[in-house]
């Protein structure tokens, strides 16, 4: 198959490198020094040469925020046949411009990103695929994740962003909350340690792509949540009550021991 990938940042790179052996692949990208170590693929600087290569399935795999802009520049060199597709982490939106376009389209979420994940080793990674998307696309992303043991969810794109609102908005927004709070530690302990690296990664990500995960929709019902959590644990600390701290302790157990099942 004929893929083009638009964006060559660390996602864009990573899916030209995994398609590259088994497909003819091509990369485009405004930044033209990010082409430069791309080996095995075309390597794209003006939008004439996407028309000549003709591609059967584009993967925008630009920043959140250009993703439509993106889109909205190269279509006009795609043939009508060509599958339009996304990564994106939010897909607030999408669905109704893919139906303005009128092209047949999928749309997906690779669950792991280069800050945290190991890109070698992804089998205990997830991957979902709207559901709304096209037969063929579905297919060859099914396969392709397959390929590296990813397990493999089919949302819509209402219940992926719920999802993701769960997933990315709670660590999100807790790992801000311990970054908001930091002061100079001359001995930190080994958790709070854990914590910075967490803080620290979260932190080199795209504020854009932060700021839209938290501006989810269903993002606020989450931080809502733990907002009441650490006013029910502000509560027993000011009361000093250990037997209902022990119990919630406990309870949270059961919550880490749930997910550990799944």
């Amino acid at each position: 198959m004929k893929i083009l990938v638009l964006g060559a940042g660390n996602m864009g790179a990573w899916f030209v490198e995994s398609l590259c052996l088994e497909h003819e692949v091509g990369v485009f990208d405004i930044n033209k020094k990010k082409l430069r170590y791309f080996f095995h693929a075309h390597r794209f600087i003006t939008y004439e040469e996407i028309r000549d290569f003709d591609p059967e399935l584009l993967i925008n795999a630009v920043n959140l925020q250009h993703t439509e802009e993106a889109f909205e520049e190269v279509i006009p060199y795609l043939s009508k046949d060509c599958i339009l597709s996304d990564i994106t982490s939010v897909k607030n939106g999408l669905d109704e411009y893919y139906k303005k376009k009128g092209m047949r389209f999928v749309s997906t979420h690779p669950m792991f990103g280069p800050t945290f994940a190991n890109v070698r080793e992804l089998s205990n990674q997830n991957a979902v695929i709207i559901k709304e998307s096209d037969k063929e696309g579905k297919a060859f992303f099914r396969d392709f994740y397959m390929s590296f043991q990813l397990k493999i969810f089919e949302y819509t794109f209402q219940e992926h962003d719920q999802t993701t609102a769960y997933s990315l908005a709670i660590p999100f927004s807790s790992t801000l909350v311990f970054a908001a709070t930091m002061k100079t530690q001359e001995a930190p302990g080994t958790t709070f340690k854990k914590h910075l690296d967490i803080a620290r990664g979260l932190l080199s990500e795209d504020d854009y792509l932060l700021a839209e995960i938290l501006f989810n929709p269903y993002a606020l019902d989450q931080i809502e949540n733990i907002h009441s959590k650490l006013t029910f644990l502000i509560r027993m600390i000011k009361e000093r009550n250990k037997d209902e701290m022990i119990n919630f302790f406990n309870e949270l157990r059961d919550n880490i021991s749930g997910m550990e099942h799944h």
